[in-house]
């Protein structure tokens, strides 16, 4: 492991917008989905907020699936709610029994992975393949940006220009905390921006993700010259006036673009800053926790 030189996450965008250039994900049609139940853990989750925002739909975790799935019992059995979708990037682990837990219910389930050979494909009514590539353990930058882009129809080459044409500080690094503020319309991508702070610096860096809805609701009280704020949109209120990022974002933006943008910037930062990372997440994998009480380590590179 050792000897495996890892990617800044904003590398691991670029390379991600190359591929889907040239390989357009699989079409991921909303329509077809009256008013399903949704079911995902962790960014799959938010993923699932995400892409199902302007859809009826019922979107559940690892955590309250079953209670959802006895909350609307009524609704299952006079089949005004007959699908449930499955977001897992591996097709293993939860998305198993919730795959079987679900067509238990009677509802015909539609599995969205990576993986078409997984345990849960298997059991799954349909499955919806997404390729991705190769990418250190917890990026998972092409794995949801794939999903990202077959649901918004958007064009990989076209996000890659626009990030591309930006003029940002050569600077970025310099501060020492950072707050991103998003279109209201995007706040599902607002977690994942934290998870990437987690992951990537955990408690040396402070990194903030709000939408500006939810920025209004006294986030900036206590203003800091070391702070840097990043919007998506023009903004006012938040933060020191010298400190502020201001990114127009081009009207057909879809979370395609907002997801891509939002993790190359948080690569820049990575990029500058020491890598804490890099530095540790070889040992993590050897001797943190298994996925569920598996014996094997997770790869450094995720295939």
């Amino acid at each position: 492991m050792k000897n495996i030189v890892l990617a800044n996450l904003n590398e691991s965008v670029a390379a991600a917008l190359d591929f889907f250039s040239v390989h357009q994900p699989a079409n991921l049609d909303l329509k077809k989905y009256d008013f399903p139940i949704i079911v995902g853990s962790g960014n799959a989750y938010n993923t699932a907020q995400a892409i199902f925002s302007g859809r009826p739909a019922i979107i559940a975790n690892e955590s309250n699936f079953i209670q959802i799935l006895k909350n609307y019992q009524k609704l299952i059995k006079n089949k005004i709610i007959d699908q449930a979708i499955i977001i897992s990037a591996s097709g293993e682990k939860d998305a198993i029994w919730e795959t079987k837990l679900a067509k238990k219910q009677g509802l015909k389930t539609t599995l969205i992975t990576c993986q078409a050979a997984s345990s849960a494909a298997k059991l799954a009514n349909e499955t919806i393949i997404y390729n991705k590539l190769p990418e250190p353990y917890t990026y998972n930058t092409s794995t949801y940006l794939g999903m990202f882009l077959g649901a918004s129809g958007e064009k990989a080459s076209f996000i890659k220009k626009f990030i591309n044409s930006l003029k940002l500080p050569k600077n970025i690094g310099s501060y020492r905390a950072y707050s991103f503020i998003l279109p209201d319309e995007f706040s599902a991508i607002s977690p994942m921006l934290e998870i990437k702070r987690n992951e990537l610096f955990g408690p040396y860096l402070s990194l903030r993700a709000f939408s500006f809805g939810e920025a209004r609701h006294a986030k900036f009280v206590n203003n800091w010259d070391q702070e840097l704020i990043i919007s998506f949109g023009a903004n006012k209120y938040f933060g020191e006036k010298k400190n502020r990022l201001e990114i127009k974002i081009p009207s057909a933006a879809g979370p395609g673009l907002i997801f891509a943008l939002s993790y190359y910037l948080i690569g820049l930062i990575q990029s500058q800053k020491t890598p804490y990372f890099k530095k540790n997440i070889a040992q993590y994998c050897i001797s943190g926790p298994k996925a569920y009480d598996q014996k094997k380590p997770f790869d450094l590179i995720v295939k």
